[in-house]
């Protein structure tokens, strides 16, 4: 058994900029895990928020983990024991899905067969952040002209307001009337009470499918005021990290958006998506700054999910990795044992 790691730089085409910042690049850690001939991939991308924000950090606590022994142990077990020793999701990961992909492989079979789910099938969004109506004037050809894109992910929670926030919609409105696109919302967090009580009537009237994260994570006692009268379904996604989340919203929301980096992997988003439907609400998975690697590793679980928007990678100028297309508009994992992505030899070689 060997593990190896791959420090890589990931440059956006396009800076991403949500209610909380900017983002330009990324540095992520690749985790390569070689047993009986057998290559698994996996990938971590840090997080200030999911416990790790920088590259070392992330390295520093990978090799702690390993060093404490990972042989003779399965994939659920090592996991409960990473959030037994407060390893950050987003470094442990890149061992979950680098061990699912290796499992898969080792079975020859693609990584969603072996989870039981069907072929993905149901398109992802592809997300255009905060930006002044000028630039999405510019940027919505850019990202829909001569594609199979169906779905745009909205940015809203301006740091500037609501006022700003409905300039750029509709703009969004005008620049999408030609191209046949679904437009859903994440405001990220950025709306106060007041203000997403006002954003989502108003988003509704525009024919958005949904809106994510209204309130700050923190605030979710709120969400039981805000969803009496909702005018549009509303989603979770940094109030939701972990399985055991769900309980306290679940009456309060209709969908919860699991990201592996948010979770620690496929073994917790698994637990996120059976404990989900318990409930009797909807499931979406995202993404953050990551490659094909981590897209692909997501990809697999997609067949059970109802909302896609993993897209980070077409977003990368270069992505460092292979092996998660866009297909009408689906992001898809290869016909091929494992999750089907890998980093490409000049990236590690």
């Amino acid at each position: 058994m060997k593990i190896t790691l791959h420090k890589v730089t990931l440059n956006k085409r396009f800076p991403l900029a949500i209610s909380r910042g900017v983002r330009y690049n990324s540095e992520n850690l690749f985790v390569r895990y070689e047993k009986d001939g057998i290559f698994g991939w996996g990938e971590a991308a840090p997080g200030k928020t999911e416990g790790a924000g920088t590259i070392s950090q992330v390295k520093q606590s990978i090799e702690k983990f390993i060093s404490e022994g990972i042989e003779g142990q399965s994939i659920q077990k090592l996991y409960d024991r990473s959030r037994q020793s407060d390893v950050p999701p987003c470094a442990y990961v890149g061992l979950d899905t680098a061990f699912w992909d290796w499992t898969a492989k080792k079975a020859g079979m693609p990584l969603y067969q072996m989870l039981g789910f069907s072929k993905p099938f149901r398109p992802t969004s592809i997300t255009i952040g905060i930006n002044t109506p000028e630039v999405v004037k510019e940027r919505v050809p850019l990202l829909l002209e001569g594609t199979t894109v169906k779905s745009l992910k909205i940015k809203l929670g301006s740091p500037e307001g609501i006022e700003a926030d409905k300039s750029m919609f509709e703009q969004v409105v005008e620049s999408t009337r030609k191209y046949d696109v679904k437009i859903r919302v994440d405001a990220n967090g950025g709306w106060n009470l007041s203000d997403a009580k006002k954003m989502t009537p108003w988003l509704a009237e525009r024919g958005v499918d949904y809106i994510e994260q209204p309130l700050k994570e923190g605030e979710e006692g709120y969400l039981k005021e805000l969803y009496k009268n909702r005018a549009l379904p509303i989603y979770v996604d940094e109030s939701c990290r972990f399985s055991e989340d769900i309980p306290s919203f679940a009456e309060h929301v209709d969908g919860v958006n699991m990201k592996l980096m948010k979770c620690g992997g496929i073994t917790e988003a698994l637990r996120i998506i059976g404990t989900a439907r318990a409930y009797k609400l909807k499931t979406m998975i995202g993404c953050m700054s990551e490659s094909s690697v981590s897209i692909a590793a997501a990809a697999s679980l997609t067949g059970g999910i109802d909302h896609i928007d993993l897209d980070s990678h077409y977003n990368l100028s270069p992505d460092p990795a292979m092996g998660a297309p866009l297909i009408n508009g689906i992001t898809l994992p290869q016909e091929i044992p494992g999750h089907g992505a890998e980093l490409k030899k000049e990236f590690y070689a």
